[in-house]
């Protein structure tokens, strides 16, 4: 048997973790590294067909709010 471990999965886990933990307990150095493994987790899932369907998402949702502005 073969266990193999995604990455974009792992992050995530991690992601989740430590967003979990109080503000007020974090350093600026923590916020930095956890920023870090959000663009890394980010680049990991955007070439992914769920990565694609969230930026459709998120296209659609931009549009949305910039033609509702327009008279």
């Amino acid at each position: 048997m073969l266990l193999t471990i995604n990455v974009a999965v792992l992050l995530a886990v991690v992601i989740v973790l430590r967003l979990g933990r109080r503000t007020e307990a974090r350093s600026r150095s923590d916020e930095r590294t956890t920023v870090v493994l959000a663009l890394v987790f980010g680049v990991l899932v955007a070439p992914t067909a769920f990565g694609q369907g969230i930026l459709d998402v998120v296209t659609q949702l931009a549009l949305g709010i910039s033609q509702s502005g327009s008279p």
